[in-house]
């Protein structure tokens, strides 16, 4: 598990229901119990009853990875293809889903844990990488 500290941006994976599978990104404010737990500051969410205050909470160590790397593309390699796992930027957060298909310039992509299938820019997309033994895995289980 990495070790963070304060400063650090991070992407912070929801477990509540309604939203798994959504990563939100944050700013490490402190580490706590030597860290099993973080306090975070997210980039996207505000607080409820203020909304032009950023969201702050504590989080267990297993919901904070870092930012993904970019992926450098070249022209040949800058579509998605049927299956790839992917992440959308939709509602402040990056959602995990599969490629479904294309229409045009707009990649169609399904949420299992909604049912829902959206149309995206290619703009709004990333290929989904998962983070493991301190390594980045794309869905494919190349190593960045």
């Amino acid at each position: 598990m990495a070790m963070f500290f304060q400063g650090d941006k991070v992407e912070v994976c929801s477990k509540e229901e309604g939203f798994l599978g959504s990563y939100y990104q944050a700013k490490i404010l402190s580490p706590l119990n030597d860290n099993t737990v973080y306090r975070v500051q997210y980039k996207n969410l505000v607080e409820e009853e203020d909304q032009t205050r950023p969201l702050v909470e504590i989080v267990s160590a297993d919901e904070v990875r870092p930012v993904p790397p970019p992926v450098t593309f070249t022209k040949a390699t800058q579509v998605f293809h049927y299956l790839d796992s992917v992440d959308a930027f939709d509602n402040d957060g990056w959602w995990v889903g599969k490629i479904t298909g294309r229409l045009g310039s707009k990649y169609w992509v399904y949420f299992e844990t909604t049912r829902d299938e959206i149309a995206y820019p290619v703009s709004r997309l990333r290929h989904h990488l998962e983070w493991r033994d301190g390594h980045w895995i794309l869905a494919n289980d190349t190593f960045f």
